[in-house]
Formats: structure tokens, sequence, C-alpha cells
């Protein structure tokens, strides 16, 4: 049987940029050599596009950038190319691409950019399409869709920051109204790995919020905070997905942000969650309830809220492509219920092309 030709991009103009770079690092690792032809290719942070074929290390440091032998690539929405075009001095070579893992996390690439492009060259991709990536990377979208279809979410209320600039009292006046009470979690619509989240306790705090959110998104979404178990569900499938065991994450920072994740190492996680297992049960449902109302197709962690005093399960947000780093809860949950990292890998591709 002939080998796939797999193509794995990773990196981004994106503020997750450094963690694609691990995800990526993690596949690679664990994809079949023998299965798969392996073209990898690397977005910096300006967004040019590189075909890398040196030291997977060195995807890990970012120093992959600097080998002499990158060669630009690109992949072309006209669908006649059939995957990568190679551009070297004044000559031009294409290589056929029969799927593509694009490993992004946050903006220009998990939501829906990337999977637009894909969609226009007529590449099977992993993941979700375009329209449901970019609902579920906003927040907004996002809790509007799942409200209307009667999933708990912590109330809410989004503003434009060009009208919080011309009408702050009157615009803090209706958070206070709508959320009722402090603290309060104020979010970028678009964003990923807690980037430009932060937690208030006042107004104070809640103006300073406003002013970190903004440099990531001009929509930005305030939350009720929940006292309760941090929960995620790795889901996998097309039209008939499967809801893996539930996991638990215990953070001894505010909240489980960008450093709890990456940097510090100080967070742990339980599997499976420290949670009854009659909602563990409510959970799955939730989750693939949730991911089929917004068109999920291949994978997605979906995370929840768990109140500690009355155990109302509120859904907080889906990630349609979730870290996929050495210490990423999506790849561990699906671990947990017999499926390995290759196998998991094989079982993306496969759902990629029969989608």
């Amino acid at each position: 049987m002939p080998k796939i030709n797999l193509a794995i991009l990773f990196g981004g103009k994106s503020s997750e940029h450094n963690v694609s770079r691990l995800s990526a690092v993690s596949i690679i690792e664990n994809v079949s050599k023998e299965k798969y032809n392996l073209f990898l290719l690397g977005i910096n942070k300006q967004g040019q596009w590189f075909l890398y074929d040196g030291d997977i290390k060195n995807i890990s440091d970012g120093s992959w950038e600097e080998n002499p032998n990158n060669k630009k690539a690109i992949i072309p929405p006209d669908p006649s190319f059939k995957g990568l075009l190679l551009i070297d001095e004044n000559m031009c070579s294409t290589v056929n691409i029969d799927v593509v893992i694009p490993v992004f996390h946050g903006r220009n690439g998990e939501d829906g950019t990337m999977q637009g492009l894909l969609q226009l060259a007529g590449v099977p991709f992993v993941g979700c399409d375009t329209c449901s990536s970019a609902a579920c990377m906003d927040k907004v979208i996002t809790c509007t869709m799942l409200t209307d279809n009667n999933i708990k979410k912590p109330r809410f209320f989004w503003f434009r920051y060009c009208d919080f600039r011309k009408n702050k009292d009157s615009i803090i006046k209706e958070i206070e109204s709508k959320i009722s009470q402090y603290p309060m979690f104020v979010k970028p619509a678009n964003s990923g790995s807690s980037v430009g989240i932060s937690k208030a306790h006042n107004k104070d705090e809640l103006v300073a919020a406003i002013e970190i959110a903004k440099n990531e998104d001009e929509k930005i979404i305030v939350e009720e905070a929940i006292e309760g178990h941090e929960v995620e569900c790795a889901v996998l499938g097309n039209d008939d997905p499967i809801a893996s065991i539930t996991g638990e994450i215990v953070t001894s920072d505010v909240f489980y942000d960008y450093n709890s994740k990456y940097i510090n190492n100080t967070s742990e996680l339980y599997i499976p969650a420290k949670i009854s297992e009659q909602t563990s049960k409510e959970v799955q449902s939730i989750a693939t309830k949730a991911y089929k109302i917004m068109g999920c197709k291949g994978l997605s962690r979906v995370d929840f809220l768990v109140d500690k005093k009355t155990n109302e399960v509120f859904l907080n947000e889906i990630n349609t492509f979730p870290g996929f780093t050495s210490i990423s809860m999506y790849p561990k949950l699906m671990e947990h219920i017999g499926i390995s990292f290759p196998e998991l890998i094989d079982r993306l591709i496969d759902l990629a092309m029969k989608k």
C-alpha cells in the first residue's frame, strides 16, 4: 500500500505560535513514518511559509527558521495544484499532498482562516471546517448558539471596544447589571490558550482587564465567574462523535491561564475528573451535543465548569484544535479510553479523508 503524503502545518501569526510548534513536534514524533511521507510546513511570526526538512528538535525552540535549506512553499487556493507549490529562486515545482494536519492554535489558523484556504485548495484536512472553526473561536457566537439550544453557559455580556471608549460608564453599568456580582472574567472574543483573559474583582480591575483584552480582539465578552471544577472532555468523530472520559485541571494560579498551561508547570491534571459518575456522564452528553450544534468535525476539546456547591454543569468553551503537547489534556484523555497517540493521529487522518 503506497504511503500517504501528509503535510503538517505549524507556527503561524498568532499569540500561540510557540504552543503550535510544541504540538507539532509531539504529532511528528508519534506519527507513523511507515504509513506517511511527512512534509513539514512552517509559518513564521511574519506569516512567511517554508518547507522544512531539518532536525525536529529545532521546531521546538524556533531555530528551524534559520535552516539554510528551507524552501519557500505555499498551498495555493487553486485546486489544480493538489498540494504544495515550491518556489526556489526562479523555479517552481509542485508536490501532491493527500491530507493536511493544520496544527494551529488561536487566530490565523484555528479560527477558520486556514480551513478556508484548505477548502479552496481541495485538500483534505484534520479538524473542523471554516464555519465551525470560526464560530467556536468566537466566544460571543459560541455563547449565543449554545444558550439558544438550552446549553448552560455562565451569564455573559459582550461589547465592542470602540463603543466602550465612547460610553465607558454606561457599558460598565450594563456589565454589572447583567453579571450582577464580582468576580467576573473578561475575555477577548477571539483568542486561545487563555491569552488576554483576566479575572476582575472590582470596577477598577474590570476596566484594566478590558484594556488587556482589547489587545487581542476588538470584541470583548465578560462572563460570570463560576467557582467550580475545571473539567475537560475530548470529542472525536464526524457525524457520530465519541466523548472521552472527563479530566480535571487544578491550578495554583488565579485561573488556568497561559502561564499555568505552558510556563510555570504548577497545575495538576486528574483523569478521571474528581466529580461524580452521574455528573461526568452529563458532561459527556453535553459535550457531544454542543459538538454537533457547532458543526464540529474530526476533533474538539470541550471545557466545562462544574459548580462546587450545586453540581450544575456550565459549558465554558470549545477548542477546535486543542493543544497536542506532551502535557496536553486531549491526547491524555484519549489514551485513557484506549486510543494511543499514534492511533489517534491515524483516526484523525482517516476522519479527514472521509469528511
